[in-house]
């Protein structure tokens, strides 16, 4: 289960609001909290917690927030020997307001993530040929993704991509993707398709099959996801849960469908379990802090009645 992923850092501030304030408004938040996250730490902790043996790579700065960044992997037994710090720039940054529902809004200041260099991709290759899988999002240098998409193609390596935050690919690099795992947005983005419900949803999930994808796991939040592929169409149901804080219930999917799947368990099932991690994510507040560990996944699955597929 040797699970590698590529990606960003981000320390996030948190503001809790009853509401997003509206253009030129000031308006008196509830909460202010600092949590170390960012979509490739979020998702390797989340694989790592739920069993998942996994490698980071990345860049963060040489400060304090880069300390941080690294001793909350360490802490959850993620490899950390290949990421870089950073003299000149800083370690990412993301703002995030929530409102009282949990809705969030995000800024990210990517700093040291955009840093990491083709020439510093070209010296992990033989972590990326012998991963089982590679995950990847696009909170780094769209060059060093496209690049070490295209080394785990060469050798074989499954690739998992999470395109987020999304924007136009070509049908090359999206041939090479094993697993494509966008929400309803980002499915937008990538095909032009309007994904306003299942059937807009089905639409643009066979545009990127037929553009080379192998599968594509669309997350629908708490309608759950739905997996395409050339002979399938599958509704894999959510759970319901009492949402608290919706930053990192993606991640949180990611990473667990990476383990599943690394597991050898098939995809359906794999998105079972990712769907519940996702939904306990949503139960807490934070990114990592809010990361389920493998027994609370399975605890949720046990006394939840979801698991009615639907084709």
């Amino acid at each position: 289960m040797n699970i590698l992923i590529i990606g960003s850092f981000m320390m996030d501030l948190v503001v809790r609001t009853p509401r997003v304030p509206k253009n030129g408004e000031t308006i008196i938040g509830t909460s202010f909290n600092r949590f170390p996250g960012g979509k490739g730490a979020n998702q390797a902790v989340a694989a790592s917690r739920l069993g998942g043996q996994v490698t980071m790579v990345g860049k963060v700065g040489n400060d304090t927030f880069g300390d941080e960044m690294i001793e909350a992997l360490l802490s959850n037994h993620v490899e950390t020997s290949n990421i870089l710090r950073d003299d000149t720039y800083s370690t990412g940054i993301g703002s995030i307001t929530l409102d009282e529902r949990g809705n969030n809004r995000i800024i990210v200041v990517p700093g040291a993530n955009l840093k990491f260099t083709l020439s510093e991709l070209q010296e992990v290759e033989e972590l990326i040929k012998n991963a089982d899988i590679l995950l990847v999002q696009f909170e780094m240098d769209d060059k060093v993704i496209e690049r070490a998409v295209s080394i785990a193609d060469f050798y074989g390596v499954p690739v998992m991509v999470n395109p987020a935050p999304a924007h136009k690919v070509s049908d090359e690099f999206l041939s090479k993707i094993t697993y494509l795992t966008p929400n309803e947005t980002e499915a937008e983005i990538l095909t032009g398709i309007k994904v306003q419900d299942m059937e807009g949803a089905k639409r643009a999930g066979r545009i990127l099959i037929e553009k080379g994808v192998d599968n594509v796991i669309m997350t629908l939040a708490e309608k759950g996801a739905l997996l395409l592929t050339e002979t399938e169409s599958t509704h894999i149901p959510g759970f319901q849960v009492i949402p608290k804080d919706t930053v990192a219930a993606g991640d949180a999917f990611n990473g667990a469908l990476a383990v599943q799947i690394t597991k050898g368990i098939s995809l359906v099932e794999g998105i079972m379990f990712a769907n519940a991690a996702g939904a306990l994510t949503v139960t807490k507040e934070g990114a990592i802090p809010s990361l389920p560990k493998e027994k609370e996944v399975k605890e949720l699955m046990e006394k939840s009645d979801a698991f009615k597929i639907i084709e």
